[in-house]
């Protein structure tokens, strides 16, 4: 067996013995022992493996899947730029805790710093954003020694990457895999020599399990308080997510809560929530509270933040890692999640005050519903999120989808799981994370705007050999950077002149006509053009004869016009 073929072969066993089963390769030379090695894997079903021809999109669809399973997906690519392609993508594992595992192939040594073509220096190209990394020489030879380095290092790159021994510290690792020529396997080979097989040499494996939720105690209950206010963000786990409203619900305080990990539901969950914050934090009304917990990451809307920063309001988070975030400047105390196992004991009148705070939320409802009513942006987000069930994964894009989701909600939707990029809210790689989740098994429905989604169209370029998943992708086009429009960008204001608005229009409107049905066309992919709200709840209705099958888009066509018009008529 070839030098490169062995360690390629001993790399894709010990990724199969850590638990890794779902893997995204790239086309290209260098990789081609791994590629070979996968392929063989796959053919017999120990592994699925997913060829993608654009590296970053490739990127993206395993971190959907890591996302989603929370199960570390290995992602493969050649040498050179292919590898700098992973960036984005390792950069959201990084800031999101996802367990990636990047698999880059390398030209030798000997050709680094020689201008050899396609040769970069590869070993610490991600920079800070890795939890760990190792670059494995080419072997000139392979025996039982080499072979237990080699499975050693793969099984210390999954530890790292799952957060072994503390699951806080979970995120993306880097190994970079030197191979020499040849490349291709020996044409007669059959099955690895002894030395290279699973378990070689009696070497003992750990099993690494999934992590576990720490039991009861672990951290001091965070003090009783009346007056308290739950701002819940993005936490990496939906099961926290849901630890953490239930928390809240028997401390006696309301919750203030973006729509990640689950859709925020329950007695305590102030309906249009942000409105609501809005209105406490400008006018300073009796609603206004002592202390603010924030638990998980903030990061959709001003209004929080200027309720944080409220002279007088003590501010503490509760955090899922030990980077807690702080962008005010104003937090008091850092907590661990550890202190969701046990709630404080509720204030007499805890009652009185979280009803206070959802009866606000409630008088809100009729001009919410008047303002979204029809196809707006708000009015789209609520249509998905009532046509979706506790079974179903629903993923946002990270521009308007989840503030339009926040906006309509009322309090009383599904929890309905959530994922969403906003490690860094990037809008590349939606699409490749919608399809990366949706592989992972339950019904699965995307919610994007049309800049987000031609971000990524490549995406659906699926190879007819490639598992493809039941996806339903809803796309809100307003042709062009409707996000903008809502801020300070497009105050009225600014365009008061026809050269004014010519210029906001051209580099923040960013029009772009496309065409969605053509696109979709070309990659035989199925598209409908949707009219109403009601005929968008028929078509994200479940069949009575199954789910959607393979990949469907809808595309909502909304006016780009109305977005200022609406978020000025439910904050004034």
């Amino acid at each position: 067996m070839h030098p490169s073929t062995a360690l390629a072969t001993v790399v894709a066993d010990e990724l199969l013995r850590g638990g890794v089963t779902e893997v995204v390769l790239a086309p290209g030379s260098r990789s081609a022992p791994l590629a070979y090695a996968l392929a063989e894997l796959d053919e017999a079903g120990r592994i699925r493996l997913h060829v993608r021809i654009d590296e970053r999109g490739a990127g993206f669809l395993a971190l959907g899947m890591a996302r989603a399973s929370g199960a570390p997906v290995a992602v493969v690519t050649t040498s050179g730029t292919a590898v700098a392609n992973l960036h984005p993508a390792v950069l959201e594992a990084h800031h999101s805790g996802i367990p990636l595992v990047v698999l880059s192939a390398d030209r030798p040594a000997e050709l680094r710093g020689t201008g050899a073509n396609q040769t970069t220096v590869q070993p610490g190209i991600f920079a800070g954003a890795l939890r760990w990394e190792r670059d494995l020489p080419a072997p000139s030879s392979a025996d039982a020694t080499a072979a237990a380095h080699w499975r050693g290092t793969v099984c210390r790159a999954l530890a790292a990457a799952l957060g072994r021994p503390d699951p806080s510290t979970a995120g993306p690792v880097h190994l970079n895999l030197s191979f020499r020529d040849p490349l291709a396997p020996d044409l007669d080979r059959t099955v690895p020599p002894p030395a290279l097989a699973g378990r070689a040499q009696g070497r003992p494996w750990t099993q690494l399990s999934p992590p576990r939720w720490p039991e009861g105690g672990l951290e001091p209950p965070v003090e009783p308080g009346a007056r308290t206010l739950v701002l819940l963000g993005d936490l990496p786990d939906p099961v926290l997510t849901r630890r953490a409203l239930e928390w809240a619900e028997a401390a006696g305080w309301p919750v203030l809560a973006e729509p990640f990990g689950v859709l925020p539901s329950g007695a305590g969950v102030v309906p249009h929530g942000v409105l609501v914050a809005g209105r406490v934090s400008g006018a300073g009304q009796p609603l206004l509270p002592d202390r603010v917990l924030v638990v998980g990451r903030l990061t959709l809307f001003r209004e929080f933040g200027a309720l944080l920063r409220r002279p007088g309001v003590q501010v503490e988070h509760v955090s899922a890692t030990p980077r807690w975030t702080d962008p005010s400047h104003v937090v008091h105390r850092v907590h661990g999640v550890g202190v969701l196992a046990e709630p404080p004991t509720p204030a007499p009148d805890a009652q009185d005050w979280v009803r206070a705070w959802v009866e606000a939320g409630a008088a809100l409802g009729p001009r919410v519903a008047q303002a979204v009513d029809g196809l707006t942006g708000p009015g789209v987000a609520a249509a998905v999120a009532a046509a979706l069930t506790d079974q179903d994964l629903l993923v946002l894009g990270s521009s308007n989808a989840p503030r339009d989701l926040a906006l309509a909600l009322d309090g009383r939707a599904a929890p309905v799981r959530v994922l969403a990029n906003r490690g860094l809210a990037g809008i590349d790689g939606t699409v490749s994370t919608a399809i990366g989740a949706a592989l992972t098994g339950p019904r699965t429905v995307a919610l994007m705007g049309d800049l987000t989604f031609l971000h990524d169209a490549g995406a659906l370029t699926i190879g007819p050999a490639e598992p493809v998943p039941d996806l339903t992708v809803v796309v809100v086009n307003d042709d062009g950077g409707g996000i903008f429009s809502t801020l300070e960008y497009g105050d009225p204001a600014r365009s008061a002149t026809a050269a004014h608005a010519a210029r906001t229009e051209r580099v923040f409107g960013t029009p772009h006509g496309t065409d969605l049905a053509a696109l979709c066309a070309a990659h035989h992919v199925a598209h409908r053009r949707v009219g109403s709200v009601q005929e968008l709840t028929e078509a994200l209705a479940v069949p009575p004869s199954g789910p959607v099958t393979g990949i469907r888009v809808l595309e909502v066509p909304v006016d780009r016009t109305g977005h200022r018009r609406l978020r000025d008529a439910l904050r004034d």
